[in-house]
């Protein structure tokens, strides 16, 4: 826990330094080059632009420390209110993909562990390192073109313009997917549960690599464990040794990189959500860098490593619970 002052603070500095040496000026983008010098110069002042760097960096670290993310210099929009409309769109795209990750990899890891070397485990493997290294943003144009027209599956957006405006105008979690369900129209949840489908599975093939390697190297160590000898020598079934005693061990190193997997999916989320239109807090971020928007980055940024940093801990703290192996004293 101690471990996420420092983590924290050297992630903020590094957003700090990259924007302020990244070319261009946000206020003139802000207003596209088209005020008066002066007046660039007159606004640059009122937001505190034109002070020491050192006193923007202290200012922008006790603001951090406030939860106060500012406001953004293009639309003048709360960081706040943005992560608060956006972030929902990014969490089920998350969650989603995560359960697409696991439904596909952990099986096909256990089927390349039980059977090494055959055709099914070299099929598997290619398979896992091709999702793994493909660009997402290719693997989401393949799947538009080879698996959305096809099937007749949605390619952008969260849902069809009638339920964003039925269910969307009045938001009670500022979660679609929830909110679809609250409002007991199964037409609009399934519009928004159909939408998500492509852009949860293109954005779970991109993990789904990390948990086949994983599982099927864990099946092939277990499996020449001392103790899973000792249940097939007492007589027991291979499918029972498989489920009981080497599987169970297996999914040990799955939880632990759960919170590696965690920074994976965001960074992929942002492409995406571009790739399909997302209106999630991925698409916002790379709309508000083009704009050079400090405090819409920074506060983006900000969020997402808070994110990844208690998923991180907790992950920590449940390896420790599942594997008596590992105690933090």
């Amino acid at each position: 826990m101690l471990l996420i002052i420092p983590m924290m603070w050297v992630l903020l500095t590094m957003v700090f330094i990259l924007l302020r040496v990244a070319p261009g000026d946000p206020v003139s983008a802000a207003v596209g080059g088209k005020l008066d010098p002066t007046v660039i110069a007159a606004r640059r002042a009122s937001l505190g632009l034109d002070r020491p760097l050192i006193v923007q960096y202290f200012e922008y670290l006790g603001q951090v420390i406030r939860l106060d993310f500012g406001k953004t210099l293009s639309d003048n929009r709360p960081v706040l209110d943005i992560i608060r409309d956006n972030g929902g769109a990014t969490l089920t795209l998350t969650i989603g993909a995560f359960l697409f990750a696991l439904v596909i990899g952990i099986p096909l890891g256990l089927i390349a562990g039980r059977r090494r070397d055959s055709i099914a485990d070299v099929l598997i493997r290619l398979f896992g390192v091709i999702t793994y290294a493909a660009p997402i943003f290719f693997v989401g144009l393949l799947i538009q073109m080879f698996v959305a027209r096809p099937l007749g599956l949605p390619t952008s957006g969260i849902a069809s313009p009638r339920t964003q405006f039925m269910v969307g105008s009045a938001p009670k979690t500022h979660i679609l997917l929830f909110d679809a369900a609250l409002s007991g129209d199964g037409n609009a949840f399934m519009d928004v549960l159909i939408h998500h489908l492509l852009p949860c599975l293109t954005l779970g093939l991109l993990v789904c690599g990390v948990f086949i390697r994983l599982v099927r190297v864990n099946i092939l160590q277990t499996l020449q464990s001392d103790y899973v000898e000792a249940a097939r020598a007492r007589g027991i079934p291979e499918n029972k040794v498989i489920r009981d005693h080497a599987f169970r061990n297996a999914l040990v190193p799955v939880v632990t990189v759960i919170g590696l997997q965690a920074a994976m999916l965001l960074g992929g989320a942002v492409l995406t959500e571009n790739t399909f239109n997302w209106p999630g807090l991925g698409t916002q971020l790379v709309h508000y860098i083009e704009a050079l928007d400090y405090p819409a980055v920074q506060g983006l940024v900000t969020f997402f490593a808070a994110i990844v940093v208690v998923v991180s801990l907790a992950v920590d703290v449940i390896n420790a619970l599942i594997d008596p192996r590992v105690r933090y004293r």
